[in-house]
């Protein structure tokens, strides 16, 4: 059975069914199933405009569940955003960036989901809806490990939510993979800092693809928090202020290496945010 309700009360009453699942972009599900045809039931959400539309408010930033990559880099958002947008331009290629969707990536809950350090930085919540009513949680959350979400099978996300940053707040976004595009993050990092009169206010730091789920690192975001913004910013980070990563060893490269490649992306994006911030405020 496949449908594409236009409204999403209808989308609601046919999730509830058993055995139904939830298809957007179709990047997750089509290569998943291989050469075998698709069973079951799916739900195309895709029909619903509630969904795709990206709002920014006095409040905060909303962006629809079937908002895809594309329209997230075309989005007029605040610069904290900036890598969330970077990160969107990473995700496969254009036509994967044209189909997928930023809440399919965060349902995927992969460890190496190229979305999830950067709303993480952004204090992001996830709103979900079922037949039972609205509820919202936390990323840190949501994801709740490899490939598992605290998503209920009558659920279905509705929006990303995130709180409007502060007017000077700057973001960055670094991976890092075996080629430039179309590869799987071997080590990711993105950072948030917020410097005014030369003082770090705010310090974010989030890691991906070295723990079961994507991380903040709140021993790395005390080292910054209060720190002026010499040039020297960056080599407060020391590697024990890792140790909340669980890296592994895999094809794609060894712990020890993830760990260090996750050192010298964080202090990459510090510095890149610093200069960013410095050159904005003169």
């Amino acid at each position: 059975m496949y449908a594409r309700p236009a409204e999403l009360d209808e989308a609601l009453r046919l999730i509830a069914e058993p055995d139904v699942r939830i298809i957007a972009g179709g990047t997750d599900i089509f290569p998943a199933a291989g050469e075998r045809p698709l069973s079951g039931a799916y739900i195309d959400v895709t029909a619903i405009e509630a969904l795709r539309a990206i709002r920014v408010t006095q409040d905060g930033v909303r962006i629809g569940a079937a908002a895809t990559w594309t329209d997230l880099i075309r989005a007029d958002l605040p610069s904290a955003f900036d890598a969330l947008r970077s990160a969107a331009r990473e995700v496969g290629g254009v036509q994967i960036q044209n189909r997928g969707t930023i809440a399919g990536n965060l349902c995927n809950a992969s460890p190496a989901a190229d979305g999830v350090p950067p709303l993480l930085i952004l204090g992001a919540e996830i709103e979900m809806a079922s037949t039972r009513g609205m509820r919202r949680l936390p990323l840190d959350q949501f994801i709740i490990g490899n490939r598992l979400t605290a998503l209920r099978k009558d659920e279905v996300v509705t929006a990303i939510v995130a709180p409007r940053p502060p007017p000077a707040a700057r973001s960055c976004f670094l991976k890092l993979g075996a080629r430039r595009y179309l590869v799987i993050s071997i080590v990711m990092a993105a950072v948030l800092l917020d410097i005014r009169e030369g003082i770090v206010g705010d310090a974010r730091v989030a890691v991906g693809a070295c723990s079961a789920a994507a991380v903040r690192l709140p021993d790395v975001e005390r080292r910054l928090l209060g720190a002026s913004a010499t040039m020297g910013l960056s080599d407060r980070v020391q590697r024990e202020d890792l140790a909340g990563l669980s890296p592994i060893d895999d094809l794609r490269a060894a712990a020890d290496y993830r760990r260090d490649a996750a050192l010298t992306l964080i202090r990459r994006a510090v510095d890149a945010c610093r200069r960013d911030s410095l050159r904005s405020a003169a």
